[in-house]
């Protein structure tokens, strides 16, 4: 159910022998992610739950089912800011039925990363996950 961009990152973290290195990328995708609008960054697009400063921008293209989901997101730590482009790799462009159905704790799982984040980093990658769905499943409504 992943996205092309999302088997690429898989691919690209198979290469990626050890945690420090897969480490080091996530934060190159966070410091090549888009920056957020400031203005965009207000007390609801901030996500609760999460250590750092988190703030995700949904992005429905259509109605209904087939919509498309995408998102903006900016963080002011950067390896979070990265977590937010595997995110953005998991989930942009697909119709938001079908993000509600994606294992993301399996998907993730794939990279290595939910085994070397802290607890308050895991926290906070899942809170961004039940936002991302949340806000899905009411455009799938």
């Amino acid at each position: 159910m992943a996205t092309p961009a999302f088997e690429d990152l898989t691919e690209t973290f198979e290469f990626l022998d050890d945690w420090e290195d897969r480490y080091r990328h996530v934060i190159e995708l966070g410091k090549a992610f888009a920056p957020m609008d400031e203005a965009l960054k207000v007390p609801a697009t901030k996500v609760q739950g999460c250590a750092s400063q988190v703030w995700i921008q949904p992005m429905i293209d259509g109605r209904g089912r087939d919509a498309r989901f995408d998102f903006q997101g900016d963080s002011d730590a950067m390896i979070v800011k990265g977590l937010i482009a595997v995110l953005h790799a998991l989930y942009a462009g697909l119709p938001v039925a079908e993000v509600v159905a994606v294992d993301a704790p399996a998907e993730l799982g794939q990279l290595g990363l939910t085994d070397h984040l802290s607890s308050q980093r895991s926290n906070g990658l899942r809170a961004m996950v039940d936002r991302i769905r949340q806000v899905a499943a009411e455009a799938a409504a």
